[in-house]
């Protein structure tokens, strides 16, 4: 018997779709920039002045409950000041020595008295803070999960209305995940606040977001 002719595959074709996946979360870790910034006419005597607020500052940050293993010093620069006025060559009237930390705060409670504290050790700067997870991943599980929900259902929705039906899928594409929004303050106000009774600081929530392109096959 002849063999009968093979019937052509039905056609495929795609469907493309984005969807996006968040989480709320509360944050468990703070992180805090502050430093000193001292001017004096020798190299020695800015660093001498700068290293004493320092310790201060350490002292203060750590009786607020910060390890010392939270703390990193992320900028020690030394820079020269000139006089520029009245047109005369630059004349060196100074150095000027920055030391800035980062500390990692694991107690939110203790935000406000890490503030109070450094400022009134003698911080001259507090340039950012911002909120984060200690362990992100659970809360990215989440967000993808619910990406690749959010697109399957615009794609069934998109199948429907196209009378065709989706075969699985052919693509995945993560794409950047926005970053959680943080609040920062300026350093001037940090200051003033810190001089009322104690500096409330609100961690509030923070979100987790997830965005997936998924290339379904469809028929």
């Amino acid at each position: 018997m002849a063999d009968r002719p093979l019937e052509p595959a039905p056609e495929t074709g795609t469907i493309v779709v984005s969807g996006t996946g968040r989480v709320a979360v509360q944050p468990d870790l703070a992180d805090l920039r502050l430093g000193v910034a001292v001017a004096r006419p020798t190299v020695a005597a800015a660093r001498a002045e700068a290293a004493a607020t320092m310790e201060a500052i350490l002292r203060a940050v750590t009786d607020a409950g910060t390890e010392r293993r939270d703390i990193r010093t992320t900028l020690l620069s030394v820079q020269p000041r000139y006089d520029y006025r009245d047109g005369h060559a630059p004349k060196l009237t100074g150095y000027e020595l920055a030391n800035v930390v980062e500390v990692t705060i694991r107690d939110l409670d203790r935000v406000g008295d890490v503030v109070d504290g450094a400022l009134g050790a003698g911080a001259t700067s507090m340039d950012g803070l911002s909120f984060r997870l200690a362990d992100p991943a659970p809360a990215e599980r989440e967000a993808r999960i619910r990406a690749m929900a959010a697109s399957r259902a615009s794609a069934d929705v998109l199948a429907e209305a196209a009378g065709i039906t989706i075969l699985g899928v052919a693509d995945v594409l993560e794409g950047d995940s926005p970053r959680p929004p943080t609040p920062r303050y300026k350093a001037e106000r940090m200051a003033l606040a810190a001089a009322d009774a104690g500096t409330p600081v609100e961690t509030g929530s923070m979100e987790i977001a997830v965005t997936v392109t998924v290339t379904y096959r469809a028929r």
